[in-house]
């Protein structure tokens, strides 16, 4: 019951949220690197943390310095997404809010050269993962993919209070309500992605701290190797990677390759899935089986954008 009214509550906040964004001109209009072309509301996403407020009320305040630095993350997104701030106050936001995560984790009890890994690892997650708003689907069909996985851990592991993980999926499947269609009614936004990216990083690194077992990593391998790859190529082609671009492998297989983007976004989201389970199949082997499983799933990964990525290409020469 207690979930059917948040749903509820979530429903009516975006749909409220969306007559704002209407009046204040709240709207993501298609530029080089977009997969749209119709002026979509920007910042739908905002409904995340609406979920994940939900589960703090609900849990009496529980990991305050998690919630105080997703709040932090949120506001500043959300003022980016309306306002387009200089990227050093962003980035400096930023680090504050995943230094409140770490506190909250215990991390700075670790030694310095963990914590400097963490933060680039972080960091990273969280701007590769601002770049999932590009297509219809796909920021919602993701975050339920690692949901999905971080669920099926915490039933064995007990690394997290459950209700966080279904807030967030509650939020998650409102959002999706209206972004999963052929014409989006709202894009996440940098507040929507961004807010659950540090959601999503908040729950993973809880488990492999609990753990002590960093191959929980790879719950993001999936958008990990396309965001990592294409940086590598736009560095090989000597562009700005900090430009607009749509040259994401999803970006592709939508734009240039011409494919469903609700079958790419499910796809991706069904992907990730699958090398999730097997992740978890291997942790209850050694470390050793662990290992050759995580490098054997990043080649495959690899090797499959490569192919897909010269075969679009491929046949874009051969039609030009």
């Amino acid at each position: 019951m207690i979930y059917a009214c948040i749903a509820a509550s979530l429903f009516v906040s975006i749909l409220l949220y969306f007559r704002i964004a209407d009046r204040y001109n709240i709207i993501d209009k298609p530029n080089e690197r977009s997969s749209h072309t119709q002026v979509t509301i920007r910042g739908g996403g905002v409904v995340f943390y609406l979920g994940v407020l939900a589960w703090f009320v609900w849990s009496g305040g529980a990991h305050p310095l998690f919630f105080a630095g997703l709040t932090l993350i949120t506001l500043i997104s959300f003022l980016d997404d309306v306002l387009t701030l200089s990227n050093r106050l962003r980035i400096s936001i930023h680090l504050i809010a995943v230094l409140l995560l770490f506190a909250d984790v215990l991390l700075f009890d670790y030694s310095w050269y963990l914590i400097l890994l963490a933060l680039v690892l972080v960091i990273g997650t969280i701007n590769a993962y601002n770049f999932m708003d590009g297509i219809n689907g796909i920021t919602a069909s993701y975050s339920f993919a690692v949901l999905l996985l971080l669920w099926l851990v915490n039933r064995d592991v007990g690394f997290i209070d459950d209700r966080l993980l279904y807030c967030t999926a509650i939020a998650n499947g409102v959002f999706a309500f209206f972004n999963f269609r052929k014409r989006a009614k709202c894009f996440a936004g940098d507040v929507g992605s961004v807010s659950m990216s540090f959601v999503l990083i908040f729950a993973t690194l809880s488990l492999i701290l609990a753990t002590g077992n960093l191959i929980y990593i790879m719950f993001f391998a999936v958008y990990g190797v396309d965001s990592v790859l294409t940086i590598i190529h736009r560095l090989f082609k000597r562009e700005n990677i900090f430009k607009a671009h749509r040259t994401h492998l999803y970006q592709y297989l939508a734009n240039e390759g011409g494919g469903n983007r609700l079958v790419i976004a499910a796809c991706y989201g069904v992907l990730q899935v699958g090398v999730g389970v097997l992740i978890m199949i291997a942790t209850d082997y050694s470390f050793d089986v662990q290992y050759k499983v995580g490098v054997c799933v990043l080649a495959l990964l690899i090797l499959a954008y490569i192919g897909i990525r010269r075969y679009i290409l491929g046949g874009l020469l051969k039609a030009g």
